[in-house]
Formats: C-alpha cells, sequence, structure tokens
C-alpha cells in the first residue's frame, strides 16, 4: 500500500527544481556482509547534546563528511529510526550529522540501507555533500552515511523499483527480476540542466503543493539532487530532484526533474516509499 498523501496546507514542503571528491561509497552488490582483513569500527557513544547539535542530514542540507554515491545498486532494505540517529563517515569514527526520526511532514523518516557490516549500516541520504558550484559542476547527485544498526526498525522490503531512461524518456516500474511492469512517457532535463544519471536514490516522501504547478497530482520527491547546478530554477529549490505531473511530460524540457502524466503519476503514487529510484 502506498503511504498516506500529505496535502501541503501550512507545512513547508521542498520546491522542486521547476516542476567529487572524497571517500566514494563501497559497493554495495549485495546485502550479505564480506569477511575482510581490517576490523569493523565498533560504534561510539555519542551524547544526547553532542546528537542535537549536529546538522540535519534533510533534502535542503548541504554536510560535508557524507559520502558521495556514483554507481547505481538494486537492492536495498527500507527502515524506520527508533530515535533520531547519528550519521558517520568513512572513518565511522566522528558523526557528521544526524537523521531525525520524522520527516518535514511529521512522518516517519524512511532509511533505505544498502548493506550491513558488524554493528552497521551503510543508508541512502537526502542531503547533499557538497555544491555543484563547489565541484565544477560535478556534484554527487546521491549521498551516503554509516547508521548504527541499533538506531533502525525493520520495514517490508519494496518489491519493485523505478527506472528512468534520459535516453528513452522514459520512466518504468520494474520488478526485483528485471520485468518492466508498466513504463510511460517523461520529460527529462534540458542539456543545460540535466537530470542526473548513473546513480540510484530513492521515493523519500510524497505531497501535495498545486502551486508549484503540478496540479493535484502528488509530487513524488526523491533523494537526488541536480550534480550539474546550485539552484537549476534559479529559485532556492535545492537542485531537488522530484517525478511529478506537467501537462508538458516528453522530451528534454526540464529543471532535472521528470515530469509525468497524471496516469504516470499515479502509478508512482502506489509504490511503497523507500523504493529505489535509478537514473541512466
Amino acid at each position: 500500500m502506498a503511504a498516506v498523501v500529505v496535502a501541503a496546507a501550512a507545512i513547508a514542503v521542498p520546491v522542486l527544481t521547476g516542476a567529487t571528491g572524497g571517500d566514494a561509497v563501497p559497493a554495495a552488490a549485495d546485502r550479505t556482509p564480506t569477511a575482510t582483513a581490517r576490523t569493523v569500527p565498533s560504534v561510539p557513544d555519542v551524547a544526547a547534546a553532542a546528537l542535537a547539535a549536529l546538522p540535519e542530514a534533510r533534502y535542503s542540507a548541504v554536510v560535508d563528511g557524507l559520502l558521495p554515491v556514483d554507481r547505481t545498486v538494486s537492492s536495498a532494505e527500507v527502515f524506520h529510526l527508533r530515535t533520531d540517529a547519528p550519521l558517520f563517515g568513512s572513518d565511522r569514527q566522528h558523526p557528521v550529522a544526524r537523521f531525525a526520526a520524522t520527516d518535514f511532514l511529521g512522518q516517519p523518516t524512511t532509511v533505505v540501507g544498502l548493506r550491513h557490516e558488524g554493528d552497521w549500516e551503510l543508508v541512502l541520504t537526502p542531503a547533499r555533500r557538497e555544491l555543484p558550484s563547489a565541484a565544477d559542476g560535478h556534484a554527487a547527485a546521491q549521498t551516503a552515511a554509516w547508521v548504527p544498526r541499533t538506531a533502525l526498525v525493520q520495514q517490508v522490503t519494496p518489491t519493485s523499483h523505478v527506472v528512468i531512461s534520459t535516453a528513452d524518456q522514459t520512466v518504468s516500474i520494474e520488478s526485483s527480476s528485471g520485468r518492466v511492469t508498466r513504463s510511460f512517457p517523461a520529460g527529462v532535463g534540458t542539456s543545460d540542466t540535466p537530470t542526473p544519471t548513473g546513480v540510484t536514490g530513492y521515493l523519500e516522501q510524497r505531497y501535495v503543493d498545486p502551486s508549484q504547478g503540478t496540479g493535484d497530482q502528488a509530487i513524488q520527491l526523491t533523494s537526488l539532487h541536480s550534480s550539474a547546478a546550485d539552484e537549476p530554477y534559479g529559485g532556492s529549490d535545492g537542485g531537488l530532484i522530484g517525478l511529478h505531473w506537467n501537462a508538458a511530460a516528453s522530451g528534454a524540457v526540464s529543471h532535472g526533474c521528470v515530469r509525468l502524466s497524471a496516469e504516470g503519476v499515479a502509478a508512482l503514487d502506489a509504490l511503497p516509499l523507500g523504493t529505489l529510484v535509478t537514473v541512466e
């Protein structure tokens, strides 16, 4: 069952893009931990005051120390949080951010885990690591971090994933075996404001906000960001990448977001939050 769609109303919601250096994320071909020669770091204690002082890894944040994700992934697990949790970078010794237990709509934060290692889970985050202007227009479109597994509560694993083809200008829903079950024409980013490719994010949240020109269809917010521009729409959108309704739902026409028909949005709306979204 799809998560409840929450109308924007008086809640501050993300505004979309016109409706890499550092240590890269370790490969996550599967979820089975592999034996390594090195010792997995133990989880350090983080005092409540120190946790509260950390920047929240939310959709609008830029947090140095997060891990850049520069590859696609095909499997993951979905979690909620027992409480606010610290996020760690590659050293797993000093927290760089925190995950809030509830998101900007006051609902349980959806956490997508790529793999576990000892007492740790490598998870995707909805925050940026750096702005494209600081990375010569090649910032990571997706980030990750390590979180203590004790903070996580397992949820049902999605049985489908979304594949966006910028070349074919389509959005497809595929089963876990790779069979395409639905496919829709889509409008994608222009050459100046491209939709990021070669990366996997996830459906973070959905909400209705007609003021963004998306009608009464739910905006499907992903964890992805523009890798080419800080603010592709020229405002304060944070370079967010969403899938949403637009009358012009074909061609290279957007500032990075993916435009769909009402039928296409409805199909995505039926998918659970945490569903993987891969852009090719």
